[in-house]
């Protein structure tokens, strides 16, 4: 049987965390979000409880305190070793202790040990962090509050056994003992037009006549079962800001925290004729991940593609908008790789046509997910001449590695850029931020209702379209004052991006209370200047969140740069720890520690370890409904069966589709023990099944030739829904019959697929460029003709002939 909460009391019940209550502050496109846990031990023994914290990947940690009873205690960083001997030491005399660790394998999981909690006593624990907001392909700001990771997959050889990193249980979210509040005050240079979220919110209520300021709320009932994401949206997004900060007060004059720090934020604006050209070079590497949980539904509810399924539509939609002259592989991966070609082979009919078939073939069959080795094989491939390389990544996000993987590609990000896809709510930000942010390229998360292709296609366009590049930023500040760079310099802003530059003043000058900064880059070759001022003296904030971020960026460069080194490590250690000793920003080596110092006495009885359960999304409340019909409950134990293929593959001989199978009996165990109104009989009647039905505008561009061009026949003329001969009739006599398919394919795309446009544009464009090539003289009149058949009213000049 299923337990159905992981590791639990003596009495099989939970351990009891009671609530979660999270306040987040925005400013512009930062933020600090502060959050309260809620404990209590009812229990008879002491208790030592373990809670995985999951947090952004871009977060710095700046504020831990716990209270037990009517004492609070707040914790001070220290280096990790000491502060793992000082908790150890406090538990073994009697005292209670808090620890707060980044995980040694991901920076996006932070170990919470509680420590000992006397029977019947309730603890109170708080955590606040700062983090940049990631800009969305609408200009929105996402905010997410990652309530879940999917189970870390542990590559094959390495050392699971360390006491350095909690597992993560995974349980329905309906036997989750806590709950989640959620209030927020943004506050911005520009009005805020709307605050967005994939949970329902009270309504938003603006603070002031200009709309800068607002606060919003997570509507009430909400459960902890799923991602929390806000999304926001400003005007005049693409201003550039220089925000100052003003130094702490109790902190020493040069150090960070003792001199102001100034945040500088480019998001350029690309003019349409910028974004309308096209570049035809390029080396374009589609790396798939094909373990075991991507077998896995986009999202729970009736009808949902799973991810592999969703994969392969992707890339029918990439390889048919691949520029001619361009070269291209695809590389699946799981506890091995598999390269479509063993190198990378100029774009044309013939390599389509035969990459496309084994795309067809493609399954979610390569057990677990280790992403470090099939990287490894692409950077030891030269890269082609006059042909720049992009690699794009595709993953659930579920390693142990990542610190591993994001030193690899920051080695060799100068030969590639990276455009990152992590699918599901378990995604790890860390791995998928890190690794486009290393290779110059761009993060996309593809979570709940969200659909792959929209956002994979938005990042082609930024690899085939122009991005600002040649980024120089020159400080212009008063004599006695200098400015030292905490970011690593920008080499490249595509469309859509947002880039945050963080830097020290130092030093004071007699007159001068105000600086500059001179931003210059080239966009499509032509030139592009601004320059913002900005206060010296800027007035005192509490909360430092620009500081904090400014450290963690600094402590990440360099914590990239301890891992590349062997004769300095040391030196370059040392550096982050007083760095994160003194901006009181978590690090790879440091620690939060709180002791509690009572009267010294040793604890009464036996101290009992548990994890604290951490809900797994494909166990979520969905699973348990009371009139869930028996054929969407056999749906719902395919996804539970489905979660968990990735543990049951122990060695490469044992498959995911085995793994599947070995735990199907334990599923329905669950589901039969635990709930007791389901019988045997009732997971062995299979659900009715039907024929899938393929969309339109998928059989349309399967149909499309590599030049662009469509051919007159039978599976186009079905995909418009008309006869062949209604379709040939109309054709103009002195048109070619490719001419005329290839019109007619661009009218329906316009007259009936503009909502999904940016998923077909590029593919229109080779279409629209293979017309032009033809040197057609009547492409007046077919248009009008094939208006006429097709019933659409589209003009010649909005398909671009």
């Amino acid at each position: 049987m299923v337990n159905c909460c992981g590791l639990v009391t003596v009495k099989n019940e939970p351990v009891p965390l009671k609530s979660i209550a999270v306040e987040v502050s925005v400013q512009g496109h930062v933020a600090t979000v502060s959050s309260t846990l809620q404990y209590e031990n009812q229990e008879q023994s002491p208790l030592e409880a373990i809670f995985v914290f999951p947090l952004p990947g871009e977060a710095a940690v700046c504020r831990f305190s716990a209270k037990i009873g009517q004492t609070e205690v707040v914790a001070e960083v220290q280096e990790k070793q000491k502060a793992q001997e000082q908790y150890d030491d406090a538990l073994s005399s009697g005292q209670q202790a808090f620890l707060l660790e980044e995980s040694d394998e991901s920076p996006d999981v932070f170990k919470l040990s509680v420590g000992s909690l006397p029977p019947g006593e309730k603890a109170s624990v708080s955590l606040d962090y700062v983090t940049e907001l990631a800009v969305q392909a609408d200009d929105g700001l996402r905010l997410c509050l990652p309530a879940v990771l999917n189970p870390r997959y542990q590559p094959q050889g390495s050392d699971s056994g360390s006491g350095g990193s909690a597992q993560v249980s995974s349980v329905p979210a309906g036997s989750v003992p806590y709950s989640l509040s959620l209030s927020a005050h943004v506050s911005s240079p520009h009005p805020i037009s709307r605050v967005e979220s994939n949970c329902p919110l009270d309504p938003l209520n603006y603070l002031n006549t200009e709309k800068t300021q607002a606060t919003v709320s997570l509507a009430a009932g909400h459960q902890f079962d799923r991602d929390v994401e806000l999304l926001l949206y400003y005007q005049d997004t693409h201003q550039p800001t220089a925000i100052v900060e003003a130094a702490q007060a109790s902190a020493k004059p040069g150090s960070l925290m003792g001199d102001p720090v100034v945040m500088l934020s480019l998001y350029p604006e690309f003019p349409k004729d910028v974004m309308s050209s096209m570049t035809s070079h390029g080396e374009f590497l589609f790396v798939v991940d094909r373990s075991g949980s991507m077998e896995c539904p986009m999202h729970l509810g009736s009808g949902s593609q799973d991810r592999i399924g969703s994969a392969r539509d992707t890339l029918l939609l990439l390889l048919k908008s691949l520029p001619m002259g361009c070269y291209f592989n695809i590389i699946g991966f799981g506890s091995s790789y598999e390269s479509f070609f063993s190198k990378s082979v100029e774009y044309s009919q013939k390599t389509m046509d035969e990459a496309l078939q084994k795309v067809k073939e493609m399954r979610a069959d390569l057990g677990g997910t280790e992403i470090l080795q099939p990287l490894k094989h692409i950077y030891s491939q030269p890269c082609l001449p006059d042909q720049p390389r992009q690699l794009f990544l595709f993953t659930d996000g579920e390693v142990r590695n990542t610190k591993e993987v994001l030193d690899l590609v920051k080695t060799n990000a100068g030969s590639h850029r990276c455009f990152s896809f992590g699918i599901g709510k378990g995604a790890s930000t860390a791995l998928i931020s890190g690794v486009a942010k290393q290779a110059r390229g761009h993060a996309q998360f593809i979570t709940g209702q969200d659909r792959m292709q929209p956002k994979v296609m938005q990042s082609l366009r930024f690899a085939l379209q122009p991005a600002v590049v040649d980024i120089s930023v020159k400080w212009n500040v008063p004599k006695g004052v200098s400015v030292t760079p905490l970011s690593p310099p920008i080499r490249v802003v595509f469309q859509g991006q947002r880039a945050l530059l963080y830097a020290q003043l130092t030093g004071e000058s007699s007159g001068d209370t105000e600086g500059s900064v001179m931003v210059k880059y080239s966009l499509a070759k032509q030139p592009v200047e601004n320059q913002l001022s900005f206060s010296l003296k800027p007035a005192e904030d509490a909360g430092m969140t620009v500081h904090r971020l400014g450290a963690r960026t600094l402590i990440q460069s360099l914590e990239v740069e301890e891992g590349e080194q062997d004769g300095e490590k040391e030196g370059v250690k040392e550096k982050v720890i007083e760095l994160s000793i003194q901006s009181g920003v978590s690090s790879a080596f440091t620690a939060f520690i709180a002791v509690h110092k009572g009267d010294g006495e040793a604890l009464h009885g036996q101290l009992l370890r548990r994890q604290v359960p951490t809900p797994n999304w494909y166990l979520c409340s969905s699973v348990l409904e009371p009139d869930m019909k028996l054929s969407e409950l056999d749906d719902r134990a395919d996804q539970l069966m489905c979660s968990a293929s990735e543990f049951e593959v122990g060695t490469k001989s044992m498959s995911a589709q085995k793994a599947k199978g070995s735990l199907a009996s334990r599923v329905k165990g669950f589901f039969s023990q635990q709930l007791g109104f389901f019988s045997q009989q009732d997971f062995d009647s299979p659900a009715p099944t039907s024929k899938p039905v393929r969309d339109p505008l998928l059989q349309l561009i399967s149909l499309q030739k590599a030049s662009g061009s469509w051919v007159l026949e039978a599976a186009l003329a079905e995909v418009l829904a008309k006869t062949e001969e209604e379709v040939s009739k109309p054709k103009p006599a002195q048109v070619d019959q490719d001419v005329w398919a290839t019109v007619l394919a661009l009218v329906w795309l316009y007259g009936f697929k503009m909502e999904a446009q940016e998923e077909w544009q590029f593919l229109a464009m080779k279409a629209v460029s293979w017309i032009q090539a033809q040197k057609v003289a009547s492409v007046s009149e077919c248009v009008q003709a094939g208006n006429t058949l097709l019933g659409c009213q589209v003009q010649k000049d909005t398909l671009g002939l």
